[in-house]
């Protein structure tokens, strides 16, 4: 199993890339009066079949041809359910995919969430063909990334760019801390 929720994140955005995702739409939400942490990841690739779909969650199901085993969405899943929470999987073929982890937010169980910068940093850095639209949100506080309003700004300078990489990495820091307060998650 992975030691932070937030690789599980990145393990499934990187399928929502090689799904050919043009847009991948990823929330991150802790809500104190319910007591759940709810992780969605939403994308426009190009779906799976209903059969696909049930079978997902089986660590011996994969579409790879690389490896005969795919454990990223089975550890997800198993980490929501730990936790006393759920875990769904929405898709449809030539539309797109939505994965929903909601965790018990203090639950003994429940890991970390993780270095979440890290993740939107690595996953925006590293797919230039992709945006991500990224809400953060703890109760009432939020922030929202959204790398297709980045591009209109920046007219074709690649996010990789040092100087740019660096202003989103500390966009998404600033950003996170002001949204949190110093409460962990």
């Amino acid at each position: 199993m992975m030691p932070e929720i937030s690789l599980n994140v990145l393990d499934v955005a990187e399928n929502s890339t090689r799904a050919e995702a043009s847009l991948v739409i990823i929330s991150v939400e802790a809500d104190t009066a319910s007591d759940e942490l709810t992780i969605v990841i939403k994308d426009d690739g190009c779906g799976m079949t209903p059969e696909m779909v049930a079978n997902v969650t089986d660590p011996f199901f994969t579409t790879r041809k690389t490896r005969r085993v795919g454990l990223g969405v089975p550890f997800f899943k198993l980490a929501a359910e730990m936790s006393g929470g759920r875990f769904s999987i929405e898709s449809e073929v030539g539309v797109g995919t939505c994965v929903t982890a909601v965790f018990g937010l203090t639950n003994v169980d429940r890991m970390p969430l993780g270095d979440m910068t890290s993740t939107m940093h690595s996953l925006i850095t590293m797919h230039e063909d992709t945006d991500f639209l990224y809400t953060y949100r703890y109760d009432s506080d939020s922030f929202t990334l959204d790398t297709r309003e980045f591009r209109e700004v920046l007219g074709g300078v690649p996010f990789s760019e040092p100087e740019v990489s660096q202003y989103i990495r500390e966009y998404l820091r600033e950003n996170e801390a002001e949204v949190t307060k110093g409460r962990l998650i």
